[in-house]
């Protein structure tokens, strides 16, 4: 006489799992918590977080709702329906094309741009240093930015195409300093958040004694665009503009996926086939080259970058930093930052200004919330 020894199954929470007979309704799907869309189109398929495809809808029926806000508003009124008329070219829209069209359209535009290459810009580097407090404007690459546009205006002198030239070659001279000096058997996160602080309050004096030793007009139009503005905003630097930052997003897209892989660490990104420093290097000049764009355009705006990737990612709850709704949120918040600083204040002021003050008190919450976290 034989035994035959049947392995005991095994016990979830206390309990033996019996297995389905046949007829029987058949178990649950597994929910991960996280609803997500399929698309599969030419043999490839594609996931979609719904939520984060909601709330990057609603983010974007929002933008166009302040746009058109924005359009209809100021010291000659306008309605909804006249910006409508003058945006659809009507015959009958008369002086409402020449200001929606010809003076106010450039701007929306401008902020509406500009702030989804900042959101995205911000996106990158707290992507790769997985620290919510790396930003280009905190680790000192939109100062370094605003050194080489400074030099443009100051010393060299020439139009847009020289000042977005000068503050690309800033930007990443800056960069490579802080890449350089972070160095330490690779880059770690904290390291070139404290190195780029550093390097930002030395280019800061430098762009102080750039202007006291500049002449009075020069001196006046560089410190009132270093706040930050989109009053000068033309079609002809929305357009350069406009075309740099979609080459660049384009670049960006290649890279994504090397910038999730490198998110999991440079071990795990090399097990993939991943280049780490290269990958990181090639992420990094595609994200100062988006703060050097804007900065060359409207000057150095503050606090978008370091905002709008954490806003999204607490909306969308996403486990990391994604690009297209930091950037979608950049754009909301330049645009609504923007409106108010045309409008809801007793006196116009440059976006900058009211971006810092955001900023500031998001900056301090930040701080304080990650002091919480820590041990």
């Amino acid at each position: 006489m034989t035994t035959t020894l049947r392995p005991e199954p095994a016990k979830l929470n206390g309990r033996t799992p019996t297995l389905p007979h046949r007829g029987t309704q058949a178990p649950p799907r597994v929910h991960f918590g996280r609803r997500t869309l399929i698309l599969r189109r030419f043999g490839m398929a594609y996931r979609f977080n719904l939520r984060s495809l909601v709330v990057c809808l609603v983010m974007v029926i929002l933008t166009v709702l302040i746009s058109l806000w924005a359009l209809a508003s100021g010291d000659y009124e306008l309605t909804i329906p006249e910006v409508w008329g003058a945006l659809l070219n009507d015959p009958e829209a008369g002086f409402a094309r020449t200001v929606v069209v010809g003076w106010r359209l450039p701007r929306v535009l401008g902020a509406v741009v500009f702030g989804a290459a900042l959101g995205a810009s911000g996106a990158i580097f707290q992507s790769l240093t997985r620290n919510p407090l790396a930003s280009p404007d905190i680790i000192g690459f939109s100062t370094g930015s605003y050194t080489g546009a400074l030099v443009v205006i100051i010393v060299i002198g020439g139009g847009y195409l020289h000042l977005a030239a000068g503050a690309l070659v800033g930007g990443i001279l800056t960069a490579l300093a802080v890449y350089l000096l972070a160095w330490r058997r690779g880059v770690q996160g904290f390291r070139l958040i404290i190195v780029g602080i550093g390097i930002s309050a030395m280019l800061a004096s430098l762009n102080t004694w750039l202007i006291l030793r500049a002449d009075l007009d020069v001196a006046m139009s560089a410190a009132a665009w270093g706040a930050g503005s989109l009053n000068a905003t033309t079609w002809d630097q929305l357009t350069h503009g406009t075309l740099a930052i979609l080459i660049l997003f384009a670049l960006l897209m290649g890279l994504a996926p090397s910038q999730r892989q490198l998110e999991l660490g440079d071990d795990a990104a090399k097990a993939t086939g991943v280049k780490g420093e290269t990958s990181r290097l090639a992420l990094v000049v595609v994200g100062v080259a988006l703060t050097a764009t804007v900065t060359a355009s409207a000057g150095p705006i503050s606090f978008i970058a370091l905002a709008a990737p954490q806003i999204a990612r607490r909306l969308a709850r996403t486990p990391g930093v994604t690009l297209v709704p930091a950037a979608i949120t950049g754009a909301l918040g330049l645009a609504a930052a923007d409106y108010t600083a045309q409008h809801l204040l007793p006196s116009a002021l440059p976006v900058g200004v009211v971006t810092v003050v955001l900023g500031g008190g998001y900056l301090v919450w930040l701080l304080i919330h990650e002091m919480r976290k820590r041990p």
